[in-house]
């Protein structure tokens, strides 16, 4: 079995920025001069669709699964040695679209989870196809499941049998709703018995719509240890393995969680 205590710290640097509308070659270029800021970090993790904004001009702006992003963040996760995720619009190979977060690690693999609650408020679901399943992911040993903004509103989505150790939210999340974000957020830690962290963008996208940031980590008893606020740049925090394990063998709730598989 696993122990926690066996883990080194890890390292997260999360990357809150205004994002330029529909504009892929100035959000790389805003976004390489950020990462400089995120040097010796483990993962880095930058918003939701990072190269146009949130955006439901999937036909157009639909990058191919080996596209010039992909490309980009494998030579940003290579540069860094470290682990970089953000999702963006993605053609897959069955020709839909999806709205794809991708995992670049730093040997040159490239691993993604396709978000799954698409945001019928903004027709997401229109323009994109849902993604089928859950993804763990690893780094340094430490077990990380990516979810993508909408994701948060469903609690079933974000649990799972297999003692997750991050959970982690890229998103878009509007102002208007920004309160929502600030008290699912610690739910969703505290019934996983997990650290929260989560990236969201500022500014105000090509629409009209003001974001708010509140990029954040927080433990495993839903406790705040980074808040980012609206500022923009790269926030830094490194997580304890140890205080983790600790508090999972003195409040051991996971083990009367009900059993239940996902369709």
């Amino acid at each position: 079995m696993r122990d926690l205590n066996d883990l080194p710290d890890l390292k997260l640097a999360l990357v809150q920025s205004d994002l330029a509308w529909h504009d892929r070659d100035a959000n790389l270029a805003r976004f390489a001069l950020l990462l400089e800021k995120a040097q010796g970090a483990d993962l880095v993790v930058l918003p939701e669709m990072f190269t146009t904004g949130f955006s439901m001009d999937s036909a157009s702006l639909a990058e191919p699964e080996q596209g010039p992003t992909s490309a980009w963040l494998k030579e940003q996760a290579a540069r860094l040695d470290a682990v970089i995720t953000g999702s963006l619009i993605i053609q897959a190979a069955d020709g839909s679209y999806r709205n794809r977060l991708l995992w670049a690690r730093p040997d040159g693999a490239l691993l993604h989870y396709d978000k799954r609650h698409l945001f019928r408020m903004a027709g997401e679901h229109e323009h994109y196809t849902a993604g089928e399943r859950q993804v763990r992911l690893e780094v340094k040993g430490w077990r990380v499941r990516p979810l993508i903004c909408y994701d948060l509103r469903f609690p079933v989505w974000s649990r799972d049998p297999e003692n997750t150790d991050l959970l982690l939210y890229t998103a878009n999340w509007p102002g208007a709703r920004r309160h929502h974000w600030n008290r699912l957020l610690p739910a969703r830690a505290i019934e996983n018995l997990c650290y929260v962290a989560a990236v969201n963008r500022v500014g105000t996208d090509g629409k009209g719509y003001p974001y708010t940031g509140d990029s954040q980590v927080l433990d495993f008893q839903g406790e705040t240890l980074l808040n980012a606020g609206e500022g923009e740049g790269v926030f830094s925090l490194t997580l304890s393995s140890a205080e983790l394990a600790a508090y999972r063998k003195r409040f051991p709730a996971h083990l009367d969680a009900d059993r239940f598989e996902l369709g």
